[in-house]
């Protein structure tokens, strides 16, 4: 079992935010009132955050395709990709799926190589997969997965190890279970970075003050080494908080393969929360930051908190967030390409500087929702479509991943 630093967050009871509860006790004339935190008169527009009036952003102008992978997946949340030229798939109702050869041939193998018990939770589920950094000597990669403990349900970050053929995996240890879960804003992406150290997006569990909560994991980045433990350079000693004032972050990237300390990282805005909703975010984050949540949303920008660079005022929300490395669309390069879910496009940010150059929209209700963003070992991007989640419309065909190229 994984250290407990934060036992006292677990208790149910800290699943409802002061927020829902003055909701349901007082007039909504006295909410702002009442829930104080809400809005400060420091609170400002940041000169350098962009945000998008209406809709989402001018059309693509690069020419590009997507072909379909393989079909027949429900709710495929993360994808990593194999030596071998095989791919790990999570499906969030609690299976992990191989897809063989999938640069050339994929084939998706019908039995789960890991099948488990997922508590009923509508965001909750079986979430981000990572290799270990040393997978071809050790066979070891990381689940995010909602689990139900002593009565109390939890994300927890577990270590397995896979067959030589890839078809089954066992269970090596949990290296962290202290991040409590809810039926909404559960995070979920796992990724190692530059450093080698293992990375955690968390949710604030429908309780914002989580967020701002510094001795809660909630609503934050995490940064742990890869057996669990809170390394030693981490930007507040002894916590194994990277990143603060999250919302309900599922995707970033490294613009520097060899600095971890600037994260280009996506963030989900409100969705009635305090009265506000829309307001996604695009962030450009360095160790130590607190992004606001929720003292400010959107293009706010108050002192000791730092405002996106990009925000839409209708709502996006972001899923997984890639770094286009490859050479298929030459144009792409360098760019933060983001999955959305209810508005149901690919976006590509071009940053500059650590400012928002130029954004724009590609495959705008082609696909529907889209979640996981990745850049598979043949240099090609992949995405997973969410249709199947209960807020899309399934295809016969369920859920699919899919290559974009020229």
């Amino acid at each position: 079992m994984a250290k407990n630093h934060y036992a006292p967050f677990l208790s149910s009871d800290k699943l409802y935010s002061r927020f829902y509860l003055c909701l349901l006790l007082i007039p909504s004339f006295y909410l702002l009132a009442s829930c104080n935190q809400i809005e400060n008169a420091n609170t400002e527009q940041a000169a350098d955050c962009q945000l998008v009036q209406e809709g989402y952003g001018p059309s693509g102008t690069v020419e590009i395709k997507a072909e379909t992978v393989v079909t027949g997946l429900e709710v495929p949340w993360s994808i990593v990709f194999l030596p071998n030229g095989d791919a790990l798939v999570t499906e969030r109702p609690g299976r992990l799926r191989l897809v063989t050869d999938i640069y050339n041939n994929p084939e998706l193998v019908p039995q789960p190589v890991i099948s488990v018990d997922i508590p009923s939770t509508s965001e909750g589920g079986m979430m981000g997969v990572e290799l270990h950094p040393d997978f071809e000597n050790n066979r070891l990669f990381y689940l995010c997965i909602t689990v139900s403990e002593d009565g109390e349900l939890i994300n927890r970050i577990e270590r397995w190890h896979l067959s030589e053929d890839g078809t089954s995996a066992q269970q090596e240890s949990i290296i962290y279970d202290e991040i409590i879960a809810a039926g909404i804003h559960n995070g979920g992406r796992i990724k190692f970075g530059p450093d080698g150290m293992l990375y955690t997006g968390t949710g604030d569990a429908g309780d914002p003050d989580l967020s701002q909560n510094h001795q809660s994991p909630n609503g934050k980045l995490l940064r742990l080494t890869p057996e669990g433990e809170i390394p030693g350079d981490n930007p507040e000693p002894g916590s194994p908080v990277f990143l603060s004032g999250i919302r309900n972050t599922q995707g970033w990237a490294w613009p520097d393969e060899n600095d971890a300390n600037i994260v280009w990282l996506v963030d989900h805005g409100p969705s009635g929360e305090m009265g506000r909703t829309g307001h996604d975010e695009v962030n450009v984050a360095n160790a130590g930051d607190n992004l606001g949540w929720p003292t400010i949303y959107g293009c706010q920008e108050q002192e000791s908190l730092k405002a996106p660079v990009l925000s839409w005022v209708d709502a996006v929300p972001p899923g997984g967030a890639e770094i286009y490395t490859g050479d298929a669309i030459p144009e792409w390069q360098g760019n933060l390409i983001i999955g959305t879910l209810r508005s149901r496009h690919l976006h590509r940010v071009i940053l500059q500087d650590g400012l928002v150059e130029k954004h724009e929209v590609y495959l705008q209700n082609e696909y529907g929702r889209l979640r996981e963003v990745i850049m598979g070992g043949d240099g090609e991007l992949y995405v997973t479509t969410s249709n199947c989640d209960g807020r899309g419309t399934c295809p016969e065909e369920q859920d699919k991943i899919f290559r974009v190229t020229r």
